[in-house]
């Protein structure tokens, strides 16, 4: 069964913001190096002794970026049919995360923003 395995942070400032999250949490950030250098991008760590997810910060490009779960997919194609099959809609088609997996991006029926996220070691 697909879970949540990671979540998105958008940051007008990341800097600032991840300041914050250390600060309040303890969380520790280390800056994700793109091969293709166009995404910039922190991978956070929310801590190894209890329960939960790890996600990650990317500069805030517009209002609409909001704070996201991405959901684990075995196949991002036979998932973006069933969203739209059942009333979601695809705001990001299927893109490459080089060297780490194919990735779209969903609005429930409501409104609330997702990703699905199907793991490809070889993503180009």
């Amino acid at each position: 069964m697909p879970r949540v395995v990671h979540f998105d942070l958008p940051a007008e400032d990341p800097e600032k913001l991840k300041g914050f999250y250390e600060k309040v949490f303890g969380w520790k950030f280390e800056k994700w190096e793109d091969p293709s250098g166009k995404i910039e991008y922190w991978l956070i760590y929310t801590g190894k002794d209890e329960p939960g997810i790890d996600g990650g910060m990317g500069r805030r490009k517009g209002q609409e970026d909001q704070v996201a779960n991405t959901i684990g997919v075995p196949d991002v194609d036979e998932y973006v049919k069933k969203i739209e099959e059942s009333g979601g809609k695809i705001i990001m088609p299927k893109m490459a995360i080089p060297s780490i997996g194919w990735i779209a991006s969903f609005l429930d029926p409501q409104g609330n923003k997702h990703m699905i996220l199907q793991d490809d070691k070889n993503a180009r």
